[in-house]
């Protein structure tokens, strides 16, 4: 298994963090806002998405550009209540690879705050 407040967001750097019309309501929602201003605020074109939204991102010490509602200092989400459908099923199994390797490293490395970016 892995523990995702052991992690320092590599799901969330992705260069491309696919967003769904729902995800932009669940957004609107949280924010308490309308779905046209929630698209214009959150998301951006990304011609490599398969969907017609994606996140918008910020700049990241460790990975160089990660989700715009990360909180970098804390490495934490910040609208985990809204986070898009993308994020809610992430990884998708019961293991994440990052955090195998992240683990490997911190026993390696004997460092239990050890991060290893990309």
């Amino acid at each position: 298994m892995y523990n995702c407040a052991k992690c320092p967001g590599y799901c969330c750097s992705y260069p491309t963090i696919e967003l769904t019309k729902r995800d932009v309501e669940r957004l609107g929602k949280h924010f308490d806002i309308s779905f046209k201003k929630a698209a214009k605020k959150f998301t951006k074109k990304d011609p490599d998405a398969r969907t017609p939204y994606a996140m918008r991102r910020k700049k990241d010490e460790h990975f160089g550009k990660i989700c715009q509602f990360f909180d970098t200092d804390k490495r934490r989400c910040t609208v985990y209540e809204g986070r898009p459908k993308i994020c809610r099923e992430y990884p998708g199994g019961g293991r994440c690879g990052y955090y195998d390797f992240l683990s490997s490293e911190r026993r390696a490395m004997e460092d239990p705050d050890h991060v290893a970016s990309t």
